[in-house]
């Protein structure tokens, strides 16, 4: 029998992962704090629990999707301490797996928890996109002991094409903020060179005729450059959690002593862009910063 899943938070990402497991036939148990997410999940054979603990009570794997470091800690630790989150109601021999982006430092926290009451963890934020999501092609950057990862391959291979382990608890985090750093690089300076090619009176179009037969051509602008030649930013992946990325890579590099110049710069423009959208854009709409 395969293990019953747990599967907490249910957005842009977590909706289609747990289709996934559903169609790979786990058991899943969900939840959401805006219930009317699960409904597909549900329709689909999934069971809703009425909070986070409620989930870690039926489970053998608990997955968590949530947005940033305070709702992690939230559904994990509760509002009251550690006592009242899903983290306290895991069965000893468990399994915690956490796919949202957070600090390095919450994910050892996090796993130093989990020692304590016998719950293995791994975390293994992701990428890949909600295309990636739907797909059931998503990467996922793991952190942990080799034999966990390996005891919990089925539950990855039905949300994942590949789950390399590079190193520790903590490394999964570490690496993803490394990643989206970098995202948000190549979509900060596509936007700029395209701010400079229109000023001079050349069409966004020629430009992206060359780019897109150049080294300078990436999978990330192959999705994201459309998007900002045509001003259409529906979210994929939302400005506000790319925003939020950033800062916990530049709070990594506070830590570590490292210098990202580039990153300052380009969290600047996405604060900028943040701060005076009124919708909830996709990270591309970082474009707006020059049309403002």
């Amino acid at each position: 029998m395969k293990p019953t899943v747990g599967l907490i938070g249910l957005g842009l990402m977590g909706g289609p992962m747990g289709l996934n497991l559903r169609m790979s036939g786990f058991p899943l148990v969900v939840w959401n704090r805006t219930k009317s997410k699960a409904e597909e999940l549900l329709a689909a054979g999934a069971k809703l629990a009425p909070d986070p603990r409620g989930v870690a009570e039926q489970v053998d794997v608990l997955i968590t999707m949530v947005s940033d470091p305070a709702a992690l800690e939230e559904v994990l630790f509760g509002q009251k301490g550690a006592n009242s989150g899903a983290l306290a109601a895991l069965r000893r021999g468990t399994t915690l797996i956490d796919s949202s982006t957070v600090s390095p430092d919450l994910a050892r926290r996090v796993a130093a928890a989990c020692a304590e009451r016998g719950v293995d963890f791994l975390d293994a934020p992701v990428t890949g996109g909600t295309w990636g999501a739907k797909k059931g092609e998503l990467v996922f950057m793991v952190g942990g002991e080799a034999e966990v990862l390996e005891r919990v391959k089925p539950v990855f291979e039905a949300m994942g094409k590949k789950f390399p382990l590079l190193g520790p608890n903590g490394a999964g985090q570490t690496v993803k903020l490394g990643m989206n750093l970098l995202l948000a690089l190549q979509v900060d300076a596509f936007a700029e060179s395209l701010a400079l090619v229109t000023s001079a009176g050349v069409p966004a179009e020629k430009l992206m005729e060359v780019f897109q037969s150049s080294m300078a051509r990436s999978g990330v602008l192959d999705v994201k450059a459309p998007m900002m030649v045509k001003g259409e930013f529906p979210a994929s992946f939302p400005l506000r959690l790319m925003h939020k990325d950033v800062r916990l890579a530049l709070e990594l590099a506070r830590e570590r002593g490292v210098e990202l110049p580039c990153g300052a710069a380009a969290y600047e423009t996405y604060s900028a862009v943040l701060g005076s959208s009124k919708d909830d854009p996709d990270f591309s709409a970082v474009i707006r910063y020059w049309k403002h």
